[in-house]
């Protein structure tokens, strides 16, 4: 396939997709991401920010409304995080789900307090009649709720909107400001009308049209990406992923011959991987593609290391010393292009009013360091992983490489917990890659989100061929999800999973027992490190 840069569609509503937007205030809540994501599905954009952002950061974003999302804090206890009170007098329409809800009602004179009766889990709610926030709902509706505080009184202005058994004010909403609350979480899945209600918010309150389109993103995106570059040349780092497979392809249709890509083999990934990038990449995109052969730079630098954090900034530093030498071979080059994406902007806390807490370091964010003199280009830094997807559907990249199951920026490293030698990760590449095999061969490679092996810091007492043996475990990870955000382990069937383990232990010398993870996301993360 030859892809071709098609003319800038000059008379759609590209210049306006993020003009009207949500902002998302976290207060640390696991589920910031899932509702920014629940209010793009509206077509809507939406950003997420810090809690404490000033009223006047708020006025520079303009937002259509705003939605103050749960946390983990009780709002009566000192040093509890609070927004600006000025909020509440802009005008503009605030949403508060659970901690939200309750900073609302304190910042009115209600009061919240902890209570015997929690909510943990699905829950009923009795709706009173109304056509705003649960316009077009039935009287009751299933619920997730997650809290053990709740709102026990509120003031005159407020009225609520729906009950519990145990929480008689499980929403409610103010009689003359454009403010609405509930206890519960109407972003997760386990509350099935929560869509609706998220879109009654966005579209019916907040008089949203729906401008967010990938459609018009991408003509946008490769406008711009030309009128920037002109006749400079970009240097795009890939790694076989989807998400610098669609920056390469977005620069491709802006630029075309202009892009010089370098793929990086740091030794950390999966079976064949650099091989099939190579294939794929001179296949699709027929560019100026250069290998750098980096495994022992990279197992040299990660000798010896075990704590996970040091591994990701390592090979993050690593990473930047082999790819600028790399990158000052190619002349005349003077932007830099990445697939960072939004939850690596907020989980870096790189966003400029975003949360400030950094969960984990992401070596694909920030760039090379200035001395190079490369400017940034990140065409893919507002989006999440599911629209990375589908934006590249839209640019016409083959499913096959669209689908493929997503892999850490460390790569093995991450899956190979304890330290890291050659012959570990050796053993990792084959377990992991029949782990894929096998589900392609069931046919539950789409239905499953993301697939893999983890080579664990154990060694177990095993008998093989009459002999005892003290060899290594491998868990297999396997778990479905649509936002990444949030993952339920996926049901494999018992076959599946009995080929998987009689294959590793029969196939990969040094393995001599297999475990399944049913950990769900939250609490434990999909990955292991």
């Amino acid at each position: 396939m030859t892809m071709t840069a098609p003319a800038p569609d000059h008379n759609s509503d590209a210049s306006r997709i993020s003009d009207e937007k949500i902002l998302v205030l976290d207060f640390g809540s696991q589920y910031a991401q899932l509702i920014a994501r629940r209010v793009r599905e509206q077509n809507v954009y939406c950003e997420i920010v810090r809690h404490d952002i000033s009223v006047e950061r708020i006025a520079a974003h303009n937002p259509r409304g705003i939605i103050l999302s749960g946390g983990p804090s009780s709002v009566y206890e000192e040093g509890a995080p609070q927004c600006d009170p000025g909020i509440f007098a802009m005008g503009i329409p605030v949403l508060g789900i659970c901690y939200g809800m309750q900073l609302i009602c304190q910042a009115f004179g209600g009061q919240v307090k902890n209570t015997s009766q929690r909510e943990y889990g699905h829950a009923k709610i009795s709706i009173s009649p109304n056509e705003d926030l649960f316009g077009g709902l039935p009287s009751e509706t299933d619920v997730w709720m997650s809290h053990g505080d709740q709102v026990t009184n509120v003031t005159e202005s407020f009225e609520p909107l729906a009950s519990t058994s145990t929480c008689p004010i499980a929403a409610m909403r103010h009689k003359e400001l454009p403010l609405y609350a509930m206890q519960f979480h109407p972003e997760v899945t386990h509350t099935p009308l929560g869509f609706q209600i998220l879109r009654n918010f966005v579209i019916s309150v907040c008089d949203c049209e729906g401008l967010w389109k990938l459609h018009d993103f991408a003509q946008q995106t490769i406008a711009e990406i030309r009128e920037r570059v002109g006749d400079n040349r970009v240097i795009c780092g890939l790694s076989g992923g989807v998400d610098s497979a669609v920056v390469a392809a977005l620069l491709y249709q802006a630029i075309g011959p202009q892009l010089s890509c370098i793929l990086v083999d740091n030794g950390l990934l999966r079976k064949q991987e650099a091989e099939s990038v190579i294939a794929e990449f001179t296949k699709h995109f027929k560019t100026d593609l250069h290998v750098v052969d980096a495994k022992d730079q990279f197992l040299k630098e990660l000798a010896g290391i075990t704590e996970p954090q040091e591994k990701r900034r390592r090979i993050g530093y690593q990473f930047v010393e082999c790819f600028k030498a790399e990158a000052l071979k190619i002349k005349d080059a003077k932007f830099l292009a990445q697939g960072t994406l939004y939850p690596d902007v907020i989980e870096s806390g790189a966003a400029l009013d975003g949360p400030a807490a950094t969960i984990k370091l992401h070596h694909n964010v920030g760039g090379l360091p200035k001395e190079l003199g490369f400017e940034l280009i990140e065409p893919l830094r507002d989006l999440f992983k599911d629209e990375v997807r589908k934006l590249g559907l839209e640019l016409g990249l083959p499913e096959d490489l669209v689908w493929r199951h997503p892999f850490p920026g460390p790569g093995l490293a991450v899956r190979c917990l304890s330290d890291i030698t050659e012959e570990k990760l050796s053993v990792l590449r084959e377990a992991d890659s029949i782990v894929v095999s096998e589900i392609k061969a069931a046919g539950l490679y789409r239905q499953t989100s993301q697939a893999f092996a983890v080579l664990l810091p154990v060694q177990s007492v095993g008998v093989m061929g009459d002999a005892r043996t003290y060899e290594n475990a491998v868990a297999v990870r396997c778990v479905n999800t649509d936002d990444f955000m949030t993952a339920t382990w996926s049901y494999l069937p018992y076959e599946v999973l009995a080929r998987i383990s009689t294959r590793i232990i029969n196939e990969v010398k040094g393995v001599n027992r297999v475990c399944y993870d049913i950990s769900t996301k939250p609490p434990a993360t999909i990955e292991w490190e």
